[in-house]
């Protein structure tokens, strides 16, 4: 169901940078580099380099931070990092794609929320919510999802 694009994947991300809109659907191309287990993201195609589409909403602020929305529409290797640290919003704690420090624990602040997916014997819509990590910067939000 993962590979044929049949779940609907939905996850929160902490940023400290304003996106550039409010809500907006990006593609790039991102390109997986083994050896540093990073991606590398390009605005145009290049050799080895696979499409990469989520969409992000703003759902709210605190003082110093933004929760964003983010739904997959493909699903690569460090996608929602690499992406997000592309239109300059890099995730809270995410050394690997430019926030200037970790969290304290070493996380980053990004989780999976949601699932969704007709389930494939009953024909019924399932939906899977996790529940907001413990921490003090999740429970800013907690109320605003």
């Amino acid at each position: 169901m993962f590979r044929t694009r049949q779940v609907t994947k939905i996850y929160l991300a902490v940023v400290k940078e304003r996106p550039p809109e409010d809500e907006a659907t990006i593609s790039h191309f991102l390109k997986k580099n083994e050896q540093q287990n990073k991606s590398y993201v390009f605005d145009n195609e290049v050799k080895g380099s696979k499409e990469g589409s989520l969409t992000y909403r703003l759902k709210a602020r605190s003082e110093k931070y933004y929760l964003l929305e983010v739904e997959l529409h493909s699903g690569r290797h460090h996608q929602i990092r690499a992406q997000l640290a592309k239109i300059g919003c890099p995730i809270k704690g995410d050394l690997k794609y430019g926030f200037p420090r970790s969290n304290e624990d070493g996380s980053i602040s990004l989780f999976a929320r949601k699932l969704e997916f007709i389930h494939p014997v009953k024909k019924e819509p399932v939906t899977i919510t996790g529940h907001f990590p413990e921490g003090d910067i999740w429970s800013v939000f907690v109320d605003s999802v």
